[in-house]
């Protein structure tokens, strides 16, 4: 008797949503401490993913070449990515005026205030950070996966190569990452998908 399976259907990928530059100086203008923009422009301008910026410690943070060493990454991949001169003022700031004294950790992101102050932040903890920065700043997306891919994705606007995003990003393969433009192309506008559940970490 012949099945009447029906025929698999192959669904096309849907890319994370990328900011625009005016929505995401509204979400970084929505962030309330220094502590936070440091973390968010992380993710925007060094294409971390969030549990990357939450597994940063000191030793990890190379002020004088401006870059970050990533040892917590997915998959236990190892790599150093460049960060922007606005992270490290963001980052500087915090540590200078809202890092408690004697917190018994070292990572850079902690708790700021309440029981756990001083302790390592949460991935739930920076997931509530960002949402309300998305109500104060009218946004209806901007997920920590969104803002890692519109990091990449305006490096390769920019004419960096393939294979230079790929190291950036952290990506064992070119097909493994994610599907970004031509170098001076760019993105047509994408539908809002469920943030990632590979960088979800």
């Amino acid at each position: 008797m012949r099945s009447r399976m029906a025929p698999l259907v192959r669904v096309p990928r849907t890319l994370p949503r990328v900011l625009s530059p005016e929505e995401a100086g509204r979400l970084v203008g929505a962030l309330r401490t220094h502590r936070d923009r440091a973390m968010v422009l992380g993710m925007l301008l060094a294409g971390l993913r969030r549990c990357e910026v939450l597994g940063l410690r000191f030793c990890d943070v190379q002020v004088a070449d401006r870059r970050l060493a990533v040892v917590e990454g997915k998959g236990g991949h190892h790599r150093i990515a460049p960060a922007a001169n606005r992270f490290f003022d963001a980052l500087g700031a915090c540590l200078h005026h809202e890092r408690p004294g004697g917190a018994p950790t070292d990572r850079v992101f902690v708790v700021l205030k309440g029981p756990r102050r001083g302790l390592p932040l949460s991935a739930e903890g920076l997931d509530e950070i960002l949402a309300g920065a998305r109500r104060r700043a009218g946004l209806g997306h901007a997920t920590c996966h969104q803002l890692r891919h519109t990091c990449l994705t305006r490096l390769r606007e920019a004419g960096m190569a393939l294979e230079a995003v790929q190291a950036q990003a952290g990506h064992a393969s070119i097909e493994a990452g994610p599907g970004l433009p031509a170098p001076g192309q760019r993105r047509a506008g994408r539908p809002v998908p469920a943030c990632g559940r590979a960088d979800r970490c």
